[in-house]
């Protein structure tokens, strides 16, 4: 087969993989959208709970006007959109951030107008508190979901942006200050309660986002200071079935030459490491950490392998 057809096939088989791997991204951006306009809808759009953000400011805005939230949320979003396009990506921003808006705004006033028709009860509980608490979560899930697949949910995330590169602010303290200001103007308008609980929804939906992305740690490292390296490497690669890495350190107060020993192991291990630890070498210093994800490197024998 001549090199010209060789190199298109495989240009073929490429461009297939991009387009699948495009088209799953879009899938989840949009699935991602449609979880957050739901939980927006039933959590927080019948208690005003105005947990920031100009999803926060839209129910505002629709207490004094009556317009729908879904269509405020959009409209306060165009001019943010024309300027992270001429501050941020452009092209790159509006592909990120369009879809989930549109999607977003589509749907929350879909939900919000036929929810109360197709469920017996709207909304489903009476109980503020645990509205505020499934608000921020239904909303950090959605968010998180959308941030997987490379996408950005819009409103205060690209003004944060725009401020942060103009000033050199950090991002956590921006989402703070303008989070915030929406949270206070709440208070004005619904009263301190609802503000209150607006806050923990705010601190749910990070974590919500955070577990999304990154997902409970089933991974943790091991980093041990011994003067017995050979007998305690062995007894943890035999004991753990996990490869051992080490490196020769000179500690700072004696100058005395020690081996340090790395390994990474599951959560549920960590017991039998301890007792590795104390069997092979009792005097041994030991620091264990948690780490977020381990792949690759198979032959080291990863634990999320």
């Amino acid at each position: 087969m001549a090199p010209g057809k060789i190199f298109s096939l495989a240009g073929i088989v490429r461009y297939k993989r991009d387009v699948k791997r495009a088209l799953a991204q879009q899938g989840l951006i949009i699935f991602g959208a449609l979880v957050t306009a739901l939980g927006y809808s039933l959590f927080q759009v019948p208690f005003d709970i105005t947990a920031g953000g100009l999803s926060g400011l839209a129910i505002i805005v629709n207490h004094y006007t009556g317009w729908w939230e879904g269509a405020i949320f959009f409209l306060l979003n165009i001019p943010l959109l024309v300027l992270g396009f001429y501050q941020l990506g452009r092209w790159r921003l509006i592909a990120s951030a369009g879809l989930s808006l549109v999607v977003f705004s589509m749907a929350t006033d879909f939900f919000t107008f036929h929810l109360p028709d197709i469920l017996e009860n709207y909304p489903i509980t009476d109980n503020i508190l645990m509205a505020a608490l499934y608000a921020g979560v239904t909303f950090g899930l959605g968010n998180g979901l959308i941030f997987r697949a490379g996408g950005s949910f819009p409103g205060t995330t690209i003004l944060g942006r725009i401020i942060q590169r103009r000033t050199g602010i950090p991002l956590s303290q921006t989402f703070l200050y303008t989070d915030s200001l929406i949270v206070i103007s709440a208070g004005f308008v619904f009263g301190w309660e609802l503000a209150l609980l607006a806050l923990i929804s705010l601190f749910f939906s990070g974590l919500a986002a955070d577990f999304m992305l990154e997902g409970t740690s089933q991974v943790r490292t091991a980093m041990i200071v011994t003067n017995h390296p050979g007998e305690l490497q062995g007894a943890l690669m035999q004991g753990l079935h996990r490869g051992v890495s080490q490196w020769e350190i000179q500690e700072g107060s004696t100058g005395a030459q020690r081996t340090m020993l790395y390994c990474t192991i599951y959560r549920s291990q960590v017991q039998e490491l301890k007792h590795i630890i104390s069997s092979a070498d009792p005097e041994a210093f030991t620091v264990i950490g948690v780490a977020q994800q381990a792949f690759g490197g198979t032959r080291f024998s990863s634990p999320n392998r």
